[in-house]
Formats: C-alpha cells, sequence, structure tokens
C-alpha cells in the first residue's frame, strides 16, 4: 500500500486498485492535519468521542477528496447481506451534505459518483473493482462476517447481478486486526472448526489469509488480491482500534468510488 495526500488529508491506496481508470479509493487514518500542520482526529464514525457536528465536517471532507457526489454507508451488523446501490442522484439536494444508508455488510454499485464507505476500527475493509463491467464494491468483514464469508457472498451478487467475471476483478484487504493479535481465547465456542486451520500459536487467528481463500474459491486469482497487512492494533496511532482502545475507539473508512 501507498500514501497520498490530498490538501489536508493523507490516505492509503493499493497499488494495483489505484493503476485502475476511472476508479478512486483510499483508506484514511484516524488524523487529518489542521492549517498549520497539526494532526487533528479524523474520526468518521458517529459511536466515537468526537463531536457529531465535527464527524459531518470530516465525512464532508473525506466525500469531496473521494471525488464522489454521494456517500453511501452501511449499517454494518457483522452480517454477509449484501446491498446494491443503483439509485440517481438527487440534484436538488446539496451534494456534500448528502449520506444515505444500506443495510447490510456490504455494498455493490455501478452508478459514478456513488462514494461506498465502509468504517472500521479493527475488523477488514474490503475493497473490490472490476474494470471490465465498471463495477465497485466495498465489504465490512468481522470476525462474524469472515465466518459467513460475506466476500464471497459479495463476488456472488457481482457475479449473478452485473455479470462480473471474477477474473477481472481486482481485491485489496485494507488495515484490520493481524494474526499477530487476532486472539480468541473462546475460539471453540466462538468460530466452526472448519476455520481452525487458520488458527496460529496462542489461540491467534489468520483472518488476513481466511478472506485470502475465500477470494481466491470465489474465482479472483490470488494475483489480483492485495493484502494491506497493517495491523490495526499494532498501529493504533493511524488507525482507529477497538481491541486497544475499547468503547472510546473512533471509526476510519475505506471507500470506492467510480469516476463519473
Amino acid at each position: 500500500m501507498q500514501w497520498r495526500c490530498n490538501h489536508t488529508l493523507h490516505y492509503l491506496q493499493f497499488g494495483a486498485l489505484a493503476s485502475v481508470p476511472g476508479v478512486w479509493h483510499g483508506i484514511f487514518p484516524r488524523y487529518a492535519l489542521d492549517e498549520s500542520g497539526r494532526r487533528r482526529s479524523f474520526n468518521l464514525g458517529l459511536n466515537g468521542s468526537a463531536s457529531e457536528p465535527q464527524i459531518w465536517r470530516n465525512r464532508r471532507q473525506m466525500l469531496k477528496a473521494s471525488g464522489g457526489r454521494q456517500a453511501i454507508f452501511a449499517r454494518q451488523v457483522h452480517g454477509a447481506d449484501v446491498a446494491r446501490w443503483e439509485e440517481p442522484e438527487a440534484e436538488s439536494e446539496p451534494a456534500a451534505a448528502q449520506a444515505h444508508y444500506l443495510s447490510g455488510d456490504a455494498m455493490i454499485t455501478d452508478v459514478p459518483g456513488a462514494a461506498l464507505v465502509i468504517q472500521t476500527a479493527d475488523c477488514q475493509s474490503v475493497v473490490l473493482a472490476d474494470p471490465v463491467r465498471r463495477v465497485v464494491a466495498n465489504v465490512h468483514s468481522g470476525w462474524r462476517g469472515s465466518i459467513q464469508n460475506v466476500v464471497g457472498q459479495t463476488i456472488g451478487v457481482m457475479r449473478t447481478r452485473y455479470g462480473c467475471r471474477a477474473e477481472d476483478i481486482l481485491a485489496g484487504i485494507g488495515p484490520s486486526l493481524g494474526p499477530c493479535c487476532a486472539e480468541f481465547v473462546n475460539y471453540r465456542q466462538e468460530i466452526p472448526a472448519e476455520y481452525w486451520p487458520y488458527r496460529r500459536p496462542g489461540d491467534h487467528f489468520d483472518f488476513w489469509r481466511l478472506s485470502v481463500d475465500q477470494l481466491a474459491a470465489a474465482g479472483i486469482p490470488r494475483g489480483r488480491i492485495e493484502v494491506g497487512g497493517i495491523c490495526t492494533r499494532c498501529n493504533s496511532h493511524l488507525f482507529f482500534s477497538y481491541r486497544a482502545e475499547g468503547k472510546a475507539a473512533g471509526r476510519f473508512a475505506a471507500v470506492v468510488v467510480l469516476d463519473g
């Protein structure tokens, strides 16, 4: 992954996805820069400690940096439901003020200007783009979503509803809880036995590898899958982390949008 900068905002991009014409994506850290160049909080979640007006200012700044006209958020209930954004832009509304919510933990669209936003604080964001069909998706995959194979469900919808071919899709797995910190002391009760091969010493699990295998099983070539490899708990100075901060943790975001 590579760091980019747009005025006061830094964000990460996956190398292969960044080279796709007509698709913009970015993963924003927990900070932005103020006018003097000092770091300030860039919390994008309404369940954190920042004031609500500040969060909405951050969201508008995020949308502007992405080039999107509408911000589309998933409600994120740790399930495997896949939502589709197909509604036209409401021209009468101020673009920067628009925010729409879809039920589910994954979102797909072929609508230009619709910025799909996934918020996380240890869970994975999985960004998908089909440059042939011009379809993008953004997936929230915590451990519960992983054991329900939400990424595989998303690719299935991309195939059946948009005509995508898995071999054309590029995927990026964002900063999230790494195998170094994904400890599940009650894994025998929480995680089905079929996923125990992903267990590492000390009751830790490698959900990065699991997601890669699920994406590959859905037909995406492994060479088209990029893992950010950044653990949010180990890097809580850069990203919000529920494991490191508890309920006070804010949310950072992954965004993908078709130009148009």
